[in-house]
């Protein structure tokens, strides 16, 4: 094992101060734990990085007071009922626990928290329902007490920002942007990257989740975080243009034609233009859109298959270069600051997004956990073991922190091996130690040794679970006892109720919680299709933003997952990424349909529900309803092909619906202007 960094010595040591700071205010008030006050000043500084931690702590400041509000109401109440105070605080943190795992950001700790809180004032409480809430002012305070002196230690002393990982995240998303798009306009790999854009699209929702942190900063960052919102979005607008530009390529590949000499021309300056990133030329960009208007100009007023590939092609490169030049600027306002002038295109772009949610997954996950809570609260009640609590109150930790997992088990079961592994060193602190120490100025000495080294260790990933399950096991047994009054029958007592907890929401887990891992990209894909059918039916005006954002989230949740199965990992962002450029043109069909003739618009919804209803059911359905919705696409196009009016709208619902057959029939003969339909030939396998 390596030596310690000098970055990793200077977090332990700040997290070391300020727990033992936490520790010092507790006990000079006579806190009843004071040790909560210094687990606390532990457990809030997950990352390193001050935005982070000054984030974490406002969010559980406000779970905390969520938790002890719900605990106050509830025990009071329901005290001389104990199978109905089970049944409330079951049910709080199963609620509680619901409504985090449908919010993919930081701010779902509020919840969480909120929930087990509550299990862990509420439970120690039931034996003097009448002190409860002096309990929770005193839980609140220690609580409170730990945050504020981890907050402030991590801002004061070498604050570490989170700017460098940010904006190099937003640089390496930037640059595998620009490699794509250049190896697609250039025509190089096409159709064997869908990998590194798996890749991509994790690191964009990574940076997005990573950056929620911002706006709590020490530096300048914090007031580009609207800048910064806005760059991501625009990062994400570039992921379907790319992929419909490299279809259209692909479309005139199978078809054993060229290019024409025009695009291809347009082509390769937007490459060189693209790859010169930051030095990107405005003026070769001026040119590059001169051209392709007149190439779209040039389109005949009746086009055949080929044109309408060519117009697509055109006016899909004709966007990538806006969207791209968009984020060439945004990023250049990150570095110089914002003026004035620019906040109507920071506003227009920043808009929030919703990410990939799991509904019937967040139900499960409650479900287990509040089961787990009646289990260990039916044990603690059918024997009158004293320390049934611990057990409920750790079943109700160990069932929220690993809710995120596909499969929790591995993780609980790898906490609960490592905490039996420190009672031992709990025991020689709790029994031997510290009741020979008679000072606070010892009391720090003696837990330096143990607590700086775990705080060194403890962000290695590859031992990250294991160190954490120590340091809570000996938190834990601190936190939980009274160090001048402990003996090894409590001792023993009260590990035993925590690896009860442990174990019960391990089981619990397996039984209602854990899912394989095709079975978890499955619903991902499900998903997908779902959202698809819902853009198809909208009645009014589509934002693609948020839809984009959410299919590009689900690409890296399913890059992470088909990675581990027996499926190709590229079939199944590929998959994904078509859905994402079906998306794009559904939303286009939306809005462009209001603004065409009536019989036009009428054709173009016909398209819409025929998408509806093919993307609400199961396979087979699809593979039934495929002739009709060709037919209604053919129907439309030749509609739009031949209206007299060449303006804006027939050339995007043009685009719109050969982007549209382009993803669901790409192996479709090619449209015949005159028939007005298309009939659909398969290649052989």
């Amino acid at each position: 094992m390596k030596w310690p960094t000098p970055g990793e010595m200077l977090f332990s040591g700040k997290s070391y101060l300020a727990a033992m700071l936490a520790l010092y205010l507790a006990y000079s008030i006579d806190l009843p734990r004071p040790f909560w006050a210094a687990t606390t000043a532990y457990v809030v500084v997950t990352q390193p990085w001050v935005g982070s931690v000054r984030s974490k702590a406002l969010y559980r400041l406000c779970g905390t007071f969520v938790g002890s509000a719900a605990t106050v109401f509830m025990v009071p109440r329901l005290s001389q009922s104990p199978e109905l105070l089970t049944l409330a605080m079951a049910s709080w943190l199963g609620i509680c626990l619901y409504i985090s795992l449908l919010d993919r950001t930081p701010r779902s700790y509020v919840f969480m928290l909120a929930g087990y809180t509550a299990a862990l004032i509420g439970f120690p409480s039931v034996v003097q329902p009448a002190d409860v809430f002096n309990t929770a002012v005193a839980r609140v305070e220690e609580i409170s007490l730990g945050i504020v002196c981890a907050t402030f230690i991590h801002s004061v002393i070498l604050p570490k920002g989170i700017r460098p990982v940010v904006m190099a995240g937003l640089d390496r998303s930037l640059t595998d942007a620009r490699a794509w798009i250049g190896d697609v306009l250039r025509g190089i790999d096409i159709g064997t990257r869908a990998k590194d854009r798996g890749l991509l699209a994790n690191d964009i929702t990574q940076l997005r989740l990573l950056s929620t942190h911002v706006p709590f900063e020490v530096d300048n960052l914090r007031w580009s975080a609207q800048t910064l919102r806005a760059l991501q979005n625009r990062i994400v607008a570039l992921t379907p243009l790319i992929s419909a530009v490299e279809d259209r390529v692909r479309a005139f590949q199978s078809d054993g034609r060229e290019l024409p000499g025009d695009l291809r021309l347009v082509m390769s300056g937007l490459a060189q233009w693209v790859e010169a990133g930051a030095d990107a030329s405005p003026e070769q960009l001026r040119e590059i859109r001169e051209t392709l208007s007149r190439i779209l100009a040039e389109i005949p007023p009746r086009p055949d298959w080929h044109d309408m590939l060519a117009a697509s092609l055109a006016t899909r490169l004709r966007e990538l270069a806006k969207t791209y030049e968009q984020c060439l600027r945004l990023r250049r306002l990150i570095d110089a600051g914002r003026p004035a002038d620019e906040k109507r295109v920071v506003r227009h772009n920043a808009a929030r997004v919703v990410l990939h949610r799991d509904r019937g997954l967040a139900l499960l996950s409650g479900a287990a956990a509040a089961i787990a809570i009646v289990e260990c609260c039916a044990l603690w009640i059918l024997t009158g073991w004293k320390d049934g609590a611990t057990a409920a109150m750790m079943a109700a930790v160990f069932s929220c922190l690993f809710s995120v997992m596909d499969n929790p088990v591995p993780f609980i079961r790898r906490f609960f091996v490592f905490t039996v592994l420190s009672a031992p060193l709990s025991a020689l602190y709790l029994l031997v130690i510290l009741p020979t120490v008679n000072s606070f100025e010892m009391l720090v000495l003696v837990l330096f040794p143990s607590f700086f080294v775990i705080g060194c260790l403890i962000h290695r990933p590859v031992i990250a679970l294991q160190v954490t399950a120590v340091l809570f096991g000996l938190l834990g047994a601190l936190a939980l006892q009274d160090a001048h009054s402990a003996d090894l029958i409590s001792f023993t007592n009260s590990i035993i109720g925590q690896l009860a907890g442990t174990g019960l929401a391990a089981v619990n887990a397996a039984i209602f919680r854990t899912i394989s891992a095709e079975r978890a990209a499955g619903r991902i894909q499900k998903a997908n299709r779902r959202d698809l059918a819902t853009l198809a039916g909208l009645d009014r005006l589509a934002r693609t933003n948020s839809f984009t954002a959410r299919i590009l989230d689900r690409i890296g949740l399913l890059q992470s997952r088909l990675a581990i199965t027996q499926q190709p990992d590229d079939a199944g962002a590929s998959d994904a990424m078509l859905d994402l450029r079906v998306g794009a043109d559904i939303a286009l069909l939306q809005r462009v349909k209001l603004h065409l003739a009536p019989e036009s618009g009428k054709k173009i919804q016909h398209v819409l529900d025929e998408l509806a209803a093919y993307f609400q059911g199961g396979s087979k359905q699809r593979d039934r309803a495929a002739g009709v919705l060709l037919k209604k696409v053919d129907s439309a196009l030749a509609d739009v092909a031949g209206m007299s009016a060449s303006g804006a709208p027939k050339g995007r619902a043009m685009v719109a619906l050969v982007g549209i057959r382009r993803g669901l029939f790409p192996q479709a003969m090619a449209y015949e202007a005159g028939a007005g339909q298309m009939q659909m030939r398969m290649q052989s396998s």
